[in-house]
């Protein structure tokens, strides 16, 4: 890299560091583009649209998925997008089956490398899946589970990353068997929920934010329509994001907030248009 673009990229690190954010900052997740290449949901070919769509919408950082950072020439790839479009990578979402004790080597050194590479190019989350069993998970299961977060609990600490556990449904349903079970044994891990994944689950945003928001340090905000199917943007539906947004300034919240788009039908909009109307309304909703 030459010395101007060292210099870049320390400018680039000090934009995506917790420690120097004024306000929440609002990332995105690149899910509505990763959902176009099924099974693997691997979008890294058309990586640098993100970058291009983030940078028209104002949106100030890229939640990678671990699949981007399985390639190996991703860091200098992404550098080249971040450099160009001035959008910084923030983090990135990780999940795998950590409730079986018998995957935990694999995942454990696919983690180091996924982190190495995260770390390289300055960022600073990891949104954890821990994995669905498709059943409530025995004692055993989440003692397993437990374990396996721990240690990566430790590498995200050798390379300045922030954990978080990222729910879907599975974790909050039965009366949050799964979150609860992860809570009981590491009581000082972060959560990072995604508040739409909470109401498909049956748990109220506000409440969960009153009752475990200082632990909340990442956020996903995505929409729904009154018949529980996804909207194009942020604000078309129903999810009652003043009441969430009056919520999170009464905790204080100053972590992170990732916007999620996610489509159940062909868009009729141009996704880049749909994340510029998402971007508006989460700051003139929240305020960000």
């Amino acid at each position: 890299m030459t010395v101007a673009g060292s210099a870049m990229m320390g400018s680039f690190l000090n934009l995506s560091s917790p420690k120097n954010i004024a306000k929440v900052q609002v990332c995105g997740h690149l899910w509505v583009y990763a959902s176009r290449y099924p099974p693997d949901w691997d979008c890294t070919p058309i990586l640098e649209q993100v970058f291009s769509d983030f940078s028209y919408a104002g949106i100030e950082g890229v939640e990678l998925m671990e699949r981007n950072l399985r390639h190996p020439d991703i860091v200098e790839q992404t550098m080249g997008f971040i450099e160009k479009y001035k959008v910084p990578v923030t983090g990135t979402s990780y999940s795998g089956d950590m409730w079986k004790r018998g995957e935990h080597t694999k995942i454990l050194e696919d983690v180091a490398l996924v982190l190495e590479r995260l770390h390289k190019l300055g960022g600073h989350t990891l949104g954890i899946t821990v994995g669905n069993a498709g059943r409530k998970k025995t004692e055993g299961e989440l003692d397993a589970q437990a374990d396996l977060l721990k240690k990566i609990m430790k590498v995200c600490d050798n390379n300045k990353v922030q954990p978080n556990i990222h729910n879907h449904t599975f974790e909050v349903i039965d009366d949050m068997h799964d979150l609860k079970g992860i809570l009981e044994r590491i009581p000082d891990i972060k959560l990072g929920p995604d508040l739409n994944w909470l109401v498909r689950g049956g748990v109220d945003p506000v409440w969960f934010i009153k009752n475990y928001g200082h632990r909340m340090v990442y956020m996903h905000i995505r929409d729904q329509n009154a018949d529980g199917k996804w909207t194009e943007a942020v604000g078309e539906g129903v999810m009652d994001f003043p009441a969430i947004a009056k919520a999170l300034k009464e905790i204080n919240y100053n972590g992170r907030a990732a916007i999620e788009l996610a489509f159940e039908g062909p868009p009729v909009n141009e996704v880049r248009e749909s994340w510029k109307k998402s971007r508006a309304h989460v700051k003139e909703v929240f305020g960000w």
